[in-house]
């Protein structure tokens, strides 16, 4: 499955939640399925987002790509350095990375 269209399809029909700061805060609660990181997201970010999906047991997809190109996938005008998929909708990406 196109990773891409998988992430696409989770914006659209499930339940997703975009931002850095907004995803650790759903990790700390031990809230998501799955954590998409963009390559180029900062260092900081990527052990603050490693430490606490490991903790809750989430999954982290490091996506081949800028923020500015997740932010496209996911059809925002923004980059999108971090999401977390709460709910996949629609998509079958979490049976892709499982």
């Amino acid at each position: 499955m196109d990773v891409d269209r998988g992430i696409r399809i989770a914006v659209d029909t499930g339940v997703v939640t975009l931002g850095s700061e907004k995803s650790i805060q759903s990790l700390k609660l031990g809230k998501g399925k799955l954590v998409v990181v963009a390559k180029n997201s900062p260092e900081d970010i990527k052990e603050d987002v490693a430490h606490y999906a490991k903790l809750s047991e989430i999954p982290v997809y490091t996506y081949d790509g800028t923020s500015v190109d997740l932010g496209s996938v996911c059809g925002k005008p923004f980059t999108v350095a971090t999401l977390v998929i709460k709910d996949p909708g629609d998509s079958t990406i979490l049976e892709a990375m499982g």
